[in-house]
């Protein structure tokens, strides 16, 4: 199958910027194995939106290494260029989490993306948040320098949204340490947009590989307590991602094509013990969701979140909201919540 592209010349132009950024991110991580002098890359994984008419995307993905225990680094671009009836025009995106295996190399998420209507009228969303096991204050205060270097005027503003969007109200507490999130952004200059959107995403990447050859190049090793902090911290990006994350509901709501690769910021292992003792702090009818989750995992601690366990967890969500469409209402949002769903409808 082949992915047909959006006409949209500006939609093209947001596929070559993501593009660029996967490349770069790619290289760069592949750059630092070589240099560690570890055999592990990422292997290309394409997938089609409805064979391709509608486009789709290719993650580079890798797993289970000995230096990243999960990764993903997607781009893709689904568009409507042929349904009239369809408000959205185009999509165009790059996810990518990294969640690197020594307990002491802090976890990234970095999401730049370009939605345009069919109107003409078009919004960036640029994320990137720091997510360590166990914090580093100096990776902290390195990583929120690189983003307020990139996007000086915005990010006062784009921190405060990350901090509310990261909250988990459940559990009192932030996913990560460093935010930076900008939704629905433009403005009257679309070049000075698109410019924005390349800085705060190559920021984001040079930045963290730099603080990943850090750890990796440095002579400390990880004591069993922050072995074990590593997986209850994965196990809280887990919870966090399945049971607040908007951008993942919103896209197995939409379809069904690419379950595997939506999940691809989960983490290699989980604490399904851990997971257990949150259920009773979850408001209704949110309680089952994550009682339904817990249930599609392996029976083991740590329970290992592997391809086919993804696909269950998938079917879990999408079964969850199918049932209970008003509690998407309590999911995470910054300053405004775009109406994904109902632009793919």
């Amino acid at each position: 199958m082949q992915r047909t592209p959006a006409t949209s010349a500006s939609a093209a132009h947001a596929l070559d910027l993501v593009t660029e950024l996967q490349s770069r991110f790619v290289q760069a991580l592949e750059k630092l194995a070589i240099t560690e002098g570890s055999s592990q890359r990422l292997a290309a994984v394409e997938w089609c939106r409805d064979e391709g008419k509608h486009g789709g995307g290719v993650r580079f993905e890798t797993a289970d290494g000995d230096l990243i225990g999960r990764g993903s680094v997607n781009v893709s671009q689904v568009h409507y260029d042929d349904l009239p009836e369809k408000k959205l025009g185009s999509a165009n995106a790059i996810s990518t989490i990294i969640h690197p295996v020594h307990p002491l190399a802090p976890s990234v998420h970095i999401h730049i993306s370009w939605t345009e209507m069919k109107n003409g009228q078009g919004y960036w969303r640029m994320m990137a948040d720091l997510n360590p096991s166990n914090e580093n204050p100096a990776h902290t205060a390195q990583f929120f320098a690189a983003l307020k270097q990139a996007a000086p005027a915005q990010f006062d503003e784009a921190k405060a949204q990350g901090e509310r969007y990261f909250y988990i109200p459940a559990l009192g507490r932030h996913r990560g340490v460093a935010h930076f999130y900008l939704e629905s952004y433009s403005t009257s200059d679309a070049d000075a947009d698109y410019a924005l959107a390349r800085s705060v995403g190559e920021a984001a990447i040079d930045t963290y590989v730099d603080i990943l050859k850090q750890v990796l190049q440095s002579p400390e090793q990880a004591t069993d307590a922050q072995q074990a902090a590593q997986l209850a911290y994965h196990t809280l990006y887990f919870f966090q991602v399945l049971t607040l994350d908007r951008g993942t509901t919103t896209g197995l709501l939409v379809h069904d094509q690419n379950d595997v690769g939506i999940m691809g910021s989960l983490p290699a292992y989980v604490d399904r013990d851990l997971l257990h003792t949150w259920v009773d702090r979850m408001p209704a009818p949110q309680e089952k969701l994550l009682e339904s989750l817990i249930a599609a995992l392996p029976a083991t601690t740590p329970a290992l979140v592997d391809a086919q366990v993804k696909a269950k967890l998938a079917a879990v969500v999408r079964n969850h909201y199918r049932t209970y469409p008003e509690a998407i209402a309590m999911q995470a949002s910054g300053d405004s919540t775009p109406p994904t769903v109902k632009n793919h409808s």
